[in-house]
């Protein structure tokens, strides 16, 4: 039997709180979270930054795992536009990011990763107000799905 879902993502996915960065518990499955948002009707991505540890191979990355469009431009305000527009991911109820092994990437480029966390606050900011909110997990530990 799977454990419960940590309140703060409960909340977030019940609507009871407005969808933020959320922290998420050390050594539990990044899994439970996927699972709990598609429950939810929520859609699920994750975007694991093991082994990365610059600009580049953090946009690729993004580009990849959560599969922008063709023009996305691979600079900070092009990662800024995809997280605000997502029109080709579409949600009926709000969409939930995890992200995993950013540790590894905030310590290699520590300058870059404040810009990463400007960007998602802006963009969760950005989708606060809407009928689909952007929740993101900074899990702490390595991506283990389920």
């Amino acid at each position: 039997m799977t454990a419960p879902v940590p309140r703060p993502l409960a909340n977030v996915l019940g609507g009871t709180t407005p969808p933020g960065v959320l922290s998420w518990p050390a050594g539990r499955p990044v899994g439970d979270a996927l699972a709990a948002a598609a429950a939810a009707g929520w859609q699920g991505a994750g975007l694991d930054l093991t082994d990365v540890h610059d600009k580049a191979a953090f946009l690729d990355r993004c580009a990849r795992a959560l599969r922008f469009p063709d023009w996305f431009g691979h600079n900070w305000d092009a990662l800024a536009d995809c997280l605000t527009d997502l029109s080709w991911c579409p949600a009926a109820r709000g969409r939930l990011l995890v992200i995993t092994g950013w540790q590894e990437f905030a310590a290699a480029a520590p300058e870059d990763w404040h810009v990463v966390e400007n960007v998602i606050a802006d963009a969760v900011g950005y989708w606060r107000d809407t009928d689909t909110g952007l929740a993101v997990i900074l899990a702490r530990g390595p991506a283990r799905p389920a």
